[in-house]
């Protein structure tokens, strides 16, 4: 492959010379620091389940994503600071070298957390270099990839968020991430309503020239034929969620796919993941610490399974991710509770203010939880891998995972759009993740 060669098939004016790229490299850099300041050094280094990463780790990782796929190729006379961070922060790359095991990444107290920031510095400050004169030939691919890059990183401060969280959770002390979290506002119930679309043939994915950011498994745009259908006007909340159990939803196997109900057996699930009853009220453990749970919040923390079998208990069904795609290319609104909201948590809907019309009008399509589908993450019609190592960044992925669309109270916020697809395995619950129901249409 040669450098030159484009990542995506997209006009030049998407990465615009006028752009200050270095500006946005150090904004994001910022915001991975901020995330991590709360943390104590014990924190940088426990690795609570295998899909959990060290904080530590998080931080070296996204830093040999831009000194690998940038400064190596492009800064001439480039030095790493140590040649074993090539293999103990390549996360997935086979194609580029031999990966340190995901489950043992908690094995490594060295390098220690200073040495860790004292990598990402030595980096930063050769980005700089890069970013302020980068070679004539190779402008368009380091705009490119800085741009990957950055959503790259993006997509680590919510795992950051994520991980941590599941770290702390498991600690008997219970500890709080920080105080400094805004607090979610007390809100009046939102009944659940419902918006009719028409079918027809739709337009999934990324257009050419679309004017934005967008990852390989966005594209190509492609048609398909949806049936009409109609969507919950809002995500499935905790006290919607906690009537399934107390109907004995995770008793009942007819509810379940066979793989979910042999989890719910096997691992004891009877709540969504950090719930907790204590006389007779309902905890969750939050990055505030453990707080009373909020009836009218989004119900988060729940797998593929789960959300199945509660829309199967409903008389309902998932939304395909086309369906999803197709309602929210079409909100009116795509502001959210993201990260920079404050929360690190779902908050309920907002309902004041809308008239008679409320029960009509899609709210949190975006931000607060990612929102399980009922489609398979796989590739759409057309669908070519990067060239070179960067093909691995998402199709290898492309087999036992669900999509999830929307974004949740971790994302930042330029981070997501319409056609995003997130995915998970279906057995997920650390993720901030949630659904909505959707169904046949009931209406011409």
């Amino acid at each position: 492959m040669s450098y030159a060669e484009p990542l995506y098939p997209v006009s030049a004016g998407e990465y615009s010379e006028s752009e200050d790229w270095l500006d946005a490299f150090r904004d994001v850099r910022a915001v991975t620091e901020q995330l991590c300041s709360p943390l104590e050094t014990e924190d940088y280094v426990i690795q609570s389940m295998d899909d959990v990463s060290p904080p530590k780790w998080h931080l070296g990782h996204v830093t040999w994503f831009f000194e690998t796929f940038l400064l190596k190729p492009f800064l001439r006379g480039y030095v790493p600071l140590n040649e074993a961070y090539d293999h103990l922060f390549n996360s997935y790359y086979e194609t580029h070298g031999s990966p340190f095991p995901r489950p043992r990444r908690g094995v490594l107290s060295r390098p220690t957390v200073a040495e860790v920031y004292r990598y990402r510095h030595y980096v930063d400050e050769a980005m700089g270099l890069l970013l302020n004169n980068p070679p004539s030939e190779y402008r368009h691919a380091i705009a490119e990839r800085t741009c990957l890059g950055i959503h790259h990183e993006q997509q680590h401060q919510e795992l950051l968020a994520m991980d941590i969280k599941h770290i702390l959770a498991q600690n008997p002390l219970r500890p709080v991430y920080t105080e400094r979290l805004q607090v979610p506002p007390k809100r009046h119930p939102v009944p659940m309503g419902w918006r009719s679309y028409e079918g027809g043939v739709v337009s999934v994915g990324v257009k050419p020239g679309n004017g934005g950011f967008a990852f390989d498994n966005e594209r190509p745009a492609h048609r398909q034929y949806l049936e009409p259908f109609d969507l919950a006007t809002r995500p499935v909340n905790n006290q919607e969620y906690l009537r399934f159990m107390e109907q004995g939803g995770y008793q009942d196997p007819a509810l379940w796919l066979s793989d979910g109900w042999h989890l719910v057996r096997e691992k004891g699930w009877t709540a969504p993941l950090y719930w907790m009853k204590e006389n007779d009220r309902w905890y969750h453990f939050t990055l505030r610490g453990w707080r009373r749970l909020d009836p009218n919040a989004p119900v988060c923390h729940v797998s593929f399974y789960e959300a199945d079998a509660f829309a199967r208990w409903a008389g309902e069904r998932l939304p395909t991710e086309g369906e999803w795609e197709r309602a929210a290319t079409h909100a009116r609104n795509w502001n959210g509770n993201f990260l920079e909201s404050g929360y690190l948590h779902p908050v309920a809907a907002e309902g004041e203010g809308l008239g008679p019309l409320r029960r009509q009008i899609p709210l949190q399509m975006f931000g607060d939880v990612w929102e399980w589908t009922g489609s398979a993450y796989r590739p759409y019609p057309g669908f070519r891998t990067l060239s070179g190592s960067l093909g691995e960044y998402n199709g290898k992925f492309m087999s036992g995972q669900m999509v999830l669309r929307g974004g949740c109270c971790a994302t930042p916020a330029s981070h997501i759009r319409p056609t995003y697809r997130n995915f998970f395995p279906p057995s997920a619950r650390w993720a901030f993740s949630g659904f909505r129901l959707a169904r046949e249409a009931t209406t011409p």
